[in-house]
């Protein structure tokens, strides 16, 4: 989740706790944000995210991982993940994995980033906060060049 807009960048659901999924989340959202910008990403405090390969697809971006009894740091994902599940999972009778999946990727994909409003995003999607504002940062460009 970019915590600029709330928009979930990269996702995986998978029947195991791999590390290979987590580094395949990172990798994957290091390329549809393309910044050089400095990045923090914050983890949970799990295996995955001490192991050698994730540490290593990290590469110039600070990690950050909750304290002990501290959930504050992890509070948008963890509503993400209420939200998800009130709103949507619980609406079905989940039959195997590739249905879990389907559920997820409809959620996500067709409604979270695009159309469910955000008090954060002053009640745009996310989609429609980031449009919202690079449009305004091109015409602050455009008025100053």
């Amino acid at each position: 989740m970019d915590l600029f807009s709330r928009r979930i960048i990269a996702w995986r659901l998978s029947e195991t706790l791999e590390a290979k999924w987590v580094v395949e989340c990172v990798l994957e959202a290091k390329e549809l944000r393309r910044t050089i910008q400095p990045l923090v990403l914050h983890s949970d405090r799990g295996s995955q995210y001490v192991c050698g390969t994730y540490i290593e697809a990290l590469n110039n971006i600070m990690p950050s991982d909750s304290q002990k009894a501290s959930p504050w740091q992890n509070a948008c994902i963890e509503s993400f993940h209420a939200l998800i599940k009130r709103e949507w999972l619980y609406c079905f009778k989940i039959k195997d994995f590739n249905h879990a999946y389907r559920l997820v990727f409809e959620y996500i994909e067709t409604f979270y980033n695009t159309v469910r409003s955000h008090s954060h995003c002053g009640y745009l999607s996310p989609q429609e906060y980031e449009e919202y504002y690079y449009a305004q940062l091109n015409n602050s460009l455009t008025k100053a060049g």
